[in-house]
């Protein structure tokens, strides 16, 4: 459990505000942040004395400072020391401090004024708690189509064409190999190539009821503790497919997706050779189809998979590259943004970034933590100030049907055809 006197950030301090409005007691709030159960009880009463103005930090001495008393030299050598060695955590500052025989005989401040003072000195690192995006649950599958995994094989050398990363595209229940791209020269496929080999799938199988994905940045903003959805899942959403990210390393979540790297491996360009990627890709489109109707598959009873299932053919939701911005439905996305929640940090020029784009919450609020929410009905960010009750609105950017399509009719490698009864390789021309 984290110490007294570390710091909370604005997203902790709302979330002990909604728990304690959810009835919550101190100690289940303390347990579900891992903070001290001190730190909770302070900010509980702060909060049902103040509301929502509590919650800002008022953290050391507003009137004189963190460190007051302390001599100036002191002060100084602590922010040289911090300067020198950003890494380095108060407590670590205050035992080198101790060592300096300049500060022989002083007090030296507690770990807590220091990490005060480092923060009002702006010279403490941002950190904000993890809040997921929404999400479905988990469930069962139990039927063709209800959700398809995808992922990328770590890059491999090919003879003949060199370096390359290989898309791979599985129906989980029935194990049909909707589709499989080779990309070459690159070892993290862009989320646009993604988002048309997806529309391949879709051409030839039909729109699946969900997708389920994992934390590349292709798919997810990683880099942030309150991820806004990427232009690929908002796409997604759009068409009315869940997505589902895992949360568990392979194999014990994406083990069939992970298997099926390697059986596509071996029956496509393992040990063989190419006259350019064209080649490897008419090769991988055939291996497919001998997968789906030929190859007997052991957890299927040695049967192929769409003998097995024959109504995996097509999931019954139809999609074509024409139909696609009438597809798409812009409310469905405003109805799953509504339901998010984003922590950003100001520049201090003004300036916060949310989704690739920048937005200015102008100078008024520079170097503040901001909460953000979307207003479904409004379609504008609703941001919300870490030292004031009073929220700003501002328009959101990149929701519009054109942005989330992009280049909707380059299709990589597209083979122009769809499974049909009877089932039978296609004359298949690059």
């Amino acid at each position: 459990m984290s110490q007294k006197g570390q710091t909370t950030t604005l997203e902790e301090r709302v979330t002990i505000a909604e728990q304690v409005r959810a009835g919550k007691s101190s100690r289940e709030i303390a347990e579900m942040l891992v903070r001290p159960l001190a730190t909770v009880r302070k900010w509980r009463q702060r909060y049902r004395r103040s509301g929502r103005s509590g919650l800002t930090s008022a953290m050391g001495r507003p009137a004189n400072g963190a460190l007051a008393s302390a001599p100036t030299e002191l002060k100084d050598a602590l922010l040289n020391i911090r300067d020198k060695h950003p890494g380095w955590g108060p407590q670590t500052l205050r035992l080198e401090i101790a060592k300096d025989g300049r500060f022989a005989g002083l007090k030296i401040p507690s770990r807590a004024r220091i990490a005060a003072y480092l923060k009002e000195q702006q010279r403490v690192r941002k950190y904000e708690r993890h809040q997921e995006l929404p999400e479905p649950q988990a469930q069962p599958v139990q039927r063709p189509h209800q959700e398809w995994e995808m992922d990328a094989q770590g890059v491999t050398h090919v003879a003949g064409v060199g370096k390359v990363s290989v898309i791979n595209l599985l129906d989980v229940y029935s194990h049909v190999s909707i589709d499989s791209h080779a990309c070459p020269d690159v070892s993290h496929p862009k989320s646009s190539v993604y988002q048309q080999v997806l529309r391949r799938g879709f051409i030839r199988y039909g729109l699946p009821e969900q997708i389920s994905l994992d934390h590349d940045s292709a798919f997810y903003d990683n880099k942030s503790a309150s991820p806004f959805p990427s232009v690929l899942h908002l796409w997604l959403i759009g068409l009315s497919v869940q997505v589902r990210f895992i949360h568990k390393r392979p194999p014990l979540e994406h083990s069939r997706i992970e298997r099926h790297h390697q059986t596509v491996a071996g029956q496509a360009f393992e040990d063989q050779s190419f006259i350019g990627v064209d080649d490897l890709q008419y090769n991988l489109q055939s291996r497919i189809l001998f997968l789906n109707l030929e190859y007997p598959t052991r957890a299927l009873g040695e049967r192929p998979p769409l003998q097995a299932f024959p109504q995996a053919r097509h999931s019954g939701r139809t999609y074509s590259l024409a139909a696609e911005e009438q597809l798409i439905e812009l409310e469905r996305i405003y109805n799953y943004l509504q339901a998010g929640r984003w922590f950003r940090q100001v520049s201090s020029v003004g300036v916060f970034s949310l989704g690739g784009y920048g937005y200015n919450a102008t100078t008024q609020f520079a170097n503040q933590s901001i909460e953000i929410t979307f207003n479904s009905a409004s379609r504008q960010l609703i941001c919300l100030p870490e030292t004031s009750i009073a929220t700003f609105q501002l328009d959101i950017q990149g929701l519009t049907k054109s942005a989330l399509m992009g280049n909707a009719l380059a299709l990589p490698g597209y083979l122009p055809f769809q499974l049909a009864l009877p089932f039978t390789y296609p004359d298949m021309t690059l």
